[in-house]
């Protein structure tokens, strides 16, 4: 009997040692999204656009880890893939997307700061991301809207390649009138969300969750959200790849 409690014992102190470890491990991957946002080389113009586009929140809603493969699609300037470098860190890669090329903004990710920034300009339809299955996580932020309806069907199959089963397809835009399809987005930069969804859906993905941080239920969703900045709906959507 003696032996056996012996035995058992050890067996607690290697499971409790066990856990320990997988809880250490689990800590040192959880992101700090605040230190990525308050991150002092950001330039002004993106740090006035974090009240409203709550980026913290947001990549919190989604998930994303220290170490992810990451994409942002129509990345611009680079607001989201600036902070994305941050969050997923050394071990992880940020694939930051134009559909051209402009080297004023290229330049910026020749940094060291930005060791894991890839760039990856080109046509959508074409989607230049790796096709293996192995990023975590593809965020396109207020501009699937700017896609014509067939580039769009095409991005959305070649980000379900690029993904791992259980990655995440972000998609984040100015909410139309439900049931308006594609009728406002030349004429007020709008899409409906359930079109949206029906797309992304339609290219195999599952609709996960849905997030609330950036609605405007005041928002009659019937003005030009370039000349009204700022003070529009905006829905956002979490798909996974099965």
């Amino acid at each position: 009997m003696q032996t056996i409690s012996k035995h058992y014992l050890k067996v607690k102190i290697l499971l409790f040692g066990l856990i320990v470890t997988l809880t250490g491990c689990s800590t040192s991957q959880a992101p700090d999204f605040r230190a990525a946002i308050a991150n002092p080389d950001r330039p002004q113009t993106e740090r006035e656009l974090d009240a409203t586009r709550k980026p913290a929140e947001v990549l919190a809603f989604y998930d994303v880890k220290q170490g992810d493969k990451v994409a942002d699609l129509w990345a611009g300037r680079g607001y989201y893939t600036a902070i994305l470098s941050q969050v997923v860190g050394a071990n992880g890669v940020v694939y930051t997307v134009n559909p051209t090329s402009r080297d004023e903004i290229n330049q910026r990710w020749k940094s060291a700061n930005f060791a894991n920034v890839k760039i990856a300009d080109g046509a959508f339809e074409k989607l230049a991301l790796p096709q293996d299955g192995t990023l975590d996580f593809v965020l396109i932020h207020l501009n699937y809207h700017d896609l014509a309806p067939e580039v769009r069907i095409a991005m959305n199959k070649r980000i379900l390649a690029a993904l791992k089963r259980g990655g995440t397809y972000a998609v984040v835009d100015h909410s139309a009138q439900d049931g308006s399809g594609n009728e406002a987005v030349k004429t007020l930069h709008r899409i409906d969300k359930l079109l949206v969804i029906k797309e992304v859906t339609g290219a195999g993905f599952l609709l996960a969750k849905e997030g609330d941080m950036l609605r405007k239920p005041e928002d009659k969703r019937d003005f030009n959200v370039n000349k009204e900045r700022n003070k529009d709906d905006r829905f956002v959507l979490a798909f996974k790849r099965p």
